[in-house]
């Protein structure tokens, strides 16, 4: 995400899978904001409120989940789970 792809005057879309401490997040948003684009929007499947480090928020949210490390659908922990056909969380 280096800003390599030029948003000035445009409405920006931001698609995460999972928006947790925010930090990463923020780092794109600051980048892009640079270019001056009309609007920046957040979209993200899942929402982790509680773990938020950085002052962001995502526009559209699928789910809003407490702090679980979630996995599937994509998502792995250690390179295992990433082929499940949906989303559940680890038990420790």
């Amino acid at each position: 995400y280096g800003g390599d792809i030029n948003v000035a005057g445009k409405d920006v879309l931001l698609i995460e899978d999972i928006v947790d401490s925010g930090i990463t997040l923020r780092s794109i948003i600051e980048i892009y904001s640079k270019q001056g684009p009309k609007s920046i929007k957040v979209c993200t499947f899942l929402d982790k409120k509680k773990r938020r480090i950085e002052d962001v928020e995502a526009d559209y949210a699928g789910f809003e989940i407490d702090d679980y490390f979630v996995v599937g659908y994509g998502m792995d922990y250690n390179s295992k789970y990433r082929e499940l056909p949906y989303v559940g969380y680890i038990i420790s």
